[in-house]
């Protein structure tokens, strides 16, 4: 009775496994959660960029830590909003941040907009002409405010545009930007930014522009002109756009950079790495490949040798990676070429735990005892040794994530989670599905040739 009871369970557990394997998206009455497969950029193409935070020497090792997580939370939003799907943004040591872009389709726009800091700042240019402005907009000027003149005009001495002589009133940041977003011009059809103030900033803005009707106002991302208006009328609402030279590309990317805010702390590109589409594919179809042939031969290996017992085993490794991928789709887990690798070693820990058992229960034949002695003492006395082993392998994958996590190396953090969670999974099959199955099989075919049915 208790073998029925442990065999519908088994059931609910693989057709709930089968369930989410199959569908893109599952849900229990208003939960719904994403189910589909998450590959990594060795699989599907992308790009990894490793960024390197520049503080100034008068920080703290406290204050440091708390900008670079929040530059990485910058960088996650930003990515986020360029609509690049499976990003991965994570810490690496105490300076640093990889980001995965895996199918990205322009390297180049996202690697601009994750290391840009965005500092955006409304300039009061009363003193010039609106044609003057619009020249200087157009030759891509750089210029000087009074936030920080000095350091502007020490890092832009070289720049021909710089016009060091003028420094500008910054009337507002965007520090009291509440959203932005592209959109386009109801009248001409330019691509434009719709930007809209908290309440502080719209009163600031709606003083200033109520008080410098017909003058210049320019919008200025990090010490570049990008637009020059002159102010038409009050803005009382704390609602304006940005207009400009943009396409969809640049409209968006600039709303994505003024979204999510400037960066505390500037960040230097380190390195990058780019794959291609067609060589992620490649090494995809090569691994599924490998790991079908792979399975095939553990699979006839453990039929033939171990005979019944063997097959039943076959039935558990099927069982096993069932759930297992059900459990990388739902928690979820993005697979890469090394975590492809983790969960095929965990397929071979999961035969181990089976050997170890079969072997036992073989050895106790041979000295006599009854098939249902010999199952129990096969499972009793195969335990220890199956749990050492799983006990050294999961400590083994706590010390890589750990390690994955602090330094960075993302490929060597999803080999962890994969074997881990492979690992976990194969200790329920082994023990729990194989015996079930074994017992319930035993009890009702009453086999009398155990020489031939268990390979003895």
């Amino acid at each position: 009775m208790k073998e029925y009871r442990s065999l519908i369970l088994i059931v609910i557990v693989v057709a709930l496994a089968l369930w989410i394997s199959l569908s893109d998206q599952v849900g229990f009455g208003d939960y719904t959660r994403d189910t589909s497969t998450r590959l990594g950029l060795d699989l599907v193409g992308g790009v990894q960029v490793l960024l390197e935070g520049e503080p100034s020497s008068e920080i703290t090792t406290l204050e440091l830590d708390s900008a670079m997580e929040t530059a990485r939370s910058i960088v996650e939003n930003r990515v986020n909003g360029l609509g690049v799907s499976e990003a991965v943004v994570v810490r690496a040591g105490e300076r640093r941040i990889v980001v995965e872009l895996p199918g990205v389709k322009d390297p180049e726009q996202a690697r601009a907009t994750i290391k840009q800091t965005a500092l955006l700042e409304f300039v009061d240019m009363s003193s010039i002409t609106s044609q003057q402005a619009l020249a200087m907009e157009n030759a891509g000027t750089v210029i000087v405010t009074d936030l920080d003149p000095t350091a502007v005009i020490s890092a832009s001495a070289s720049t021909t545009n710089t016009v060091p002589a003028t420094v500008w009133h910054t009337a507002m940041t965007g520090s009291v930007l509440k959203t932005a977003s592209p959109s386009t011009d109801a009248q001409t059809g330019q691509f434009i930014v719709q930007f809209e103030l908290t309440d502080e900033g719209a009163k600031t803005f709606g003083d200033f522009t109520s008080q410098h009707v017909g003058k210049v106002l320019a919008i200025v991302l990090d010490k570049k002109i990008i637009s020059a208006p002159t102010i038409q009328n009050a803005i009382l609402d704390g609602k304006g756009m940005i207009t400009g030279n943009f396409n969809a590309e640049s409209a968006t990317r600039l709303a994505v950079q003024l979204k999510y805010g400037a960066l505390p702390i500037p960040l230097k590109e380190v390195e990058t790495r780019t794959v291609g589409p067609s060589l992620g594919q490649d090494s995809l179809q090569k691994s599924l490949i490998a790991g079908l042939i792979g399975f095939c031969v553990v699979i006839l290996f453990m039929a033939l040798y171990y005979r019944l017992p063997g097959g039943i085993a076959d039935i558990s490794i099927l069982i096993y990676a069932v759930i297992t991928y059900a459990l990388y789709r739902f928690m979820p887990v993005t697979l890469t070429l090394p975590g492809i690798a983790g969960f095929l070693l965990s397929t071979g820990s999961a035969l181990d735990a089976n050997i170890l058992i079969f072997e036992r229960m073989k050895e106790e034949l041979r000295s006599g005892r009854s098939l249902s002695q010999a199952i129990r003492l096969g499972w009793e006395r195969a335990w220890p040794s199956i749990r050492d082993s799983n006990i050294a392998t999961l400590i083994t994958c706590l010390i890589l994530f750990y390690f994955g996590s602090t330094s960075g190396a993302t490929i060597v953090k999803g080999f962890s989670i994969t074997l881990l969670v492979g690992i976990l999974i194969s200790l329920f099959t082994a023990i729990f599905v194989t015996r079930t199955l074994l017992t319930l099989i035993l009890n009702s075919l009453k086999l009398t040739n155990l020489e031939k049915w268990f390979g003895i």
